[in-house]
């Protein structure tokens, strides 16, 4: 008979582990139970020790850095308190320390040592404070660092750009603060597609120099498809985002979801116009800073942007007409700015609202307004002069719905077609289904009390 070496019992409402034996196993997985008390520590023939999304208590003991055999320990989800053992960083053959979403205060351990096969750490959403160990430089495999929602107070870690594989980079929600300034290592963040830093207090002017560095978003790589997700088989990392305004957890990367977010932060001066050799981004925020003066065109180069966000800055002049090319682009916010002149037309433009544009006072076009004096629609110019122009062209519109309701509708509705086509304004075809359900609702009224009529009559 065998030997038990894998023990997956998660997804059930065990509330103890009291009579489950727990030594010699080589996976354990007590995942999503109901789990109280102190954390429970298994045998040193341990490899990977799941016992996330319970009610642990308590502080997380040091004999647990004695499982000198740990590659995964996920820990998330808990209610543990207390500080981070720092022994944590002598265990080189830990690959995943997963322990978001506790309440561990103190320091992150400053001990981790050359050698170390970490891959992925998240310690998000706790009440740690002080700085990001620079011992972390030791950790040359590592992929993914989540450090956001803490407490931590401390400058931008340009020295994480050493890290020869590090792909997610999230330091949301914290006390950081000062320029982002990069040191003149040549080759740095060579891998990084997502860098979240919003939610804290950077100033200065947006870093050119770190975004030249970027290697991984200046190029479409067609080799990181649908398939390519960060982790293992028994674990795979998550982090939390903004896209298109909503706050997300992705519980599995993708590593394909570049991602830039600055945003609540002071940012000052202009956009780079570098920033549009960022050709992979995905989203891109920038949003709730100091920004000033004009958009650059550049940034109609990002031809996979999903979502771009750059609302509540001091921007001004013009929407880029280029922007009227990004047709993956499925949020637009450019709202609270001091922008004007006419929103692009076409592609995905028809789509926005009035709220992409809201505290623009000088923008003028679909759908702020009826027209901003030029339309273009399949390369042709319908140019409305002035308010007489208009005035002229309202009375003709109605003229050819009276006729329609006079005439029959198809006549009337035809007229009307007529006129466009001959150089009216382009922006009432997007009131003829309105104006044809109207004729059509008045006329059926007409119909009703007619038959109504003939009832009384002929009683």
């Amino acid at each position: 008979m065998f030997p038990l070496q894998h023990l997956n019992i998660s997804h059930n409402m065990l509330t103890s582990v009291d009579s489950i034996p727990l030594q010699s196993l080589d996976t354990i997985d007590l995942r999503s139970n109901l789990l109280q008390g102190s954390l429970p520590i298994p045998s040193n023939s341990t490899a990977l020790f799941f016992i996330s999304h319970n009610n642990l208590t308590g502080e997380i003991p040091s004999s647990i850095c004695n499982l000198t055999s740990l590659i995964m320990l996920d820990l998330a989800t808990n209610n543990l308190s207390g500080e981070i053992p720092q022994c944590f960083g002598n265990i080189t053959s830990l690959e995943v320390l997963d322990m978001r979403h506790n309440n561990l205060s103190g320091n992150i351990p400053t001990t981790f040592i050359n050698g170390s096969s970490l891959s992925s750490l998240n310690l998000h959403g706790n009440k740690l404070e002080g700085k990001i160990p620079q011992s972390l430089t030791n950790c040359k495999q590592l992929e993914v660092l989540d450090l956001g929602d803490n407490h931590l107070n401390d400058t931008f870690p340009a020295w994480l750009g050493t890290l020869p594989k590090l792909k997610v980079l999230s330091l949301r929600f914290n006390k950081l603060h000062g320029p982002i300034r990069t040191s003149r290592i040549e080759n740095m963040f060579p891998e990084l597609r997502i860098i979240d830093l919003s939610y804290n207090a950077f100033s200065g002017n947006l870093p050119s120099s770190l975004f030249q560095h970027l290697k991984a978003m200046r190029t479409i790589d067609p080799s990181m498809g649908t398939s390519r997700y960060g982790g293992v088989r028994y674990y795979q990392d998550s982090i939390a985002i903004v896209s298109k305004g909503f706050e997300r957890e992705i519980v599995r990367i993708l590593f394909l979801y570049t991602t830039i977010d600055l945003s609540n932060n002071t940012f000052e001066g202009h956009i780079p116009t570098i920033m549009g050799d960022l050709i992979a981004l995905r989203v891109l925020n920038i949003s709730h800073n100091g920004l000033e003066g004009p958009i650059p065109s550049s940034l109609g180069s990002l031809s996979l942007v999903e979502s771009l966000d750059l609302s509540s800055n001091h921007l001004v002049g013009e929407i880029p007409a280029q922007f009227a090319s990004l047709t993956s682009l499925a949020v637009l916010n450019l709202s609270y700015n001091h922008l004007e002149g006419c929103i692009p037309h076409g592609n995905q433009f028809q789509t926005f609202e009035n709220n992409s544009y809201e505290g623009n006072d000088g923008l003028h076009g679909f759908p702020v307004s009826i027209s901003c004096g030029n339309d273009h629609v399949s390369g042709k110019n319908y140019a409305v002069d002035d308010e007489e122009s208009n005035s002229e062209f309202l009375g003709d519109f109605w003229k050819a719905a009276l006729m329609g309701y006079g005439s029959g509708l198809c006549i009337g509705i035809s007229i009307v077609y007529f006129m466009m086509s001959t150089g009216k304004p382009i922006w009432f075809a997007r009131i003829i289904v309105e104006l044809e359900h109207k004729i059509m609702m008045r006329r059926r009224k007409k119909q009703r009390r007619q038959r109504n009529c003939r009832r009384r009559n002929n009683h």
